[in-house]
């Protein structure tokens, strides 16, 4: 199973991983979506929204922009993180992050 993690801001997904206020988590097996929820994350400060979505148990992490440590933390526990993700639904993230047609790129965020 994995676990689809996303930071947004008014349904769509947020520009910067470490000031979103709600991350959207959805669980996704062979049969499709299991369980969709969103939460709260910590108050932001070096390496803790990371730590908190490794103890989540998140597999895979949509983001528009993200600093290279919080990116080396996630990649260090095992988590695939998707960087420059194209802002838009969480309906339709879900959908190509499912069907393979996720685009994403360059990371916007440069600290």
């Amino acid at each position: 199973m994995k676990k689809l993690a996303f930071p947004v801001e008014k349904g769509t997904l947020s520009h910067h991983f470490g000031h979103s206020r709600e991350f959207v988590f959805v669980d996704i097996d062979d049969s499709g979506i299991v369980k969709s929820t969103s939460k709260e994350p910590p108050p932001h400060a070096e390496g803790t929204i990371p730590r908190w979505l490794i103890a989540e148990n998140t597999t895979d992490l949509l983001v528009g922009g993200i600093g290279p440590k919080a990116i080396n933390i996630l990649n260090e526990a095992g988590i695939n993180v998707y960087a420059g993700v194209k802002e838009n639904t969480a309906d339709i993230l879900i959908k190509n992050f499912m069907e393979d047609e996720l685009e994403y790129g360059q990371n916007y965020c440069h600290h």
